[in-house]
């Protein structure tokens, strides 16, 4: 008998992830830990109340492969990003050329950043999956993207956030 928790599939059912279009990703850090980066308390605060983080060097090394994935990934464009302390939001755009070969589906992608940060970090850093989000619409675009902008100011309201350390 199978002692493990039956998982439930995370991705769209018959969807191709390696179609053309934008993506909304969330990855999480293994056991939600605080290791990417710092939000001071008063974020928000002040006159040029811009929000701000201050990246781990785990956090460094997150934000390399991410600067990688828009180098040297051909047909993937990482539009947007932002690391929190324990999990990131990136916004994903797979464009392959007209009539050209699959892209690389979004699962490799990520799985690539995945290992890539976890072997730079020396630690298993993540959970095992990550959400997405397919974007459907200008509307749903914009909404994500402001979402990602003012996220560091709702970090104390956030779903991943905690008091522990």
């Amino acid at each position: 008998m199978n002692d493990h928790p039956h998982r439930k599939p995370t991705r769209l059912r018959d969807y191709d992830y390696s179609r053309n279009g934008c993506y909304f990703v969330t990855i999480c850090t293994k056991d939600k830990e605080k290791l990417l980066s710092y939000i001071p308390d008063n974020v928000g605060e002040g006159l040029c109340a811009l929000p701000q983080t201050s990246l781990t060097q785990i956090g460094h090394y997150v934000d390399e492969a991410i600067q990688y994935m828009n180098t040297h990934s051909p047909g993937v464009s990482v539009l947007k990003y932002v690391i929190m302390p324990n999990h990131v939001h990136l916004l994903i755009e797979i464009a392959r050329a007209e009539g050209g070969h699959g892209g690389p589906p979004l699962q490799n992608i990520i799985g690539q950043f995945k290992s890539f940060t976890t072997h730079r970090s020396k630690t298993q850093l993540w959970q095992r999956s990550f959400h997405d989000h397919i974007i459907r619409s200008q509307v749903d675009f914009d909404r994500i993207w402001e979402y990602m902008d003012t996220t560091p100011l709702r970090w104390a309201n956030d779903v991943y956030f905690s008091i522990e350390p």
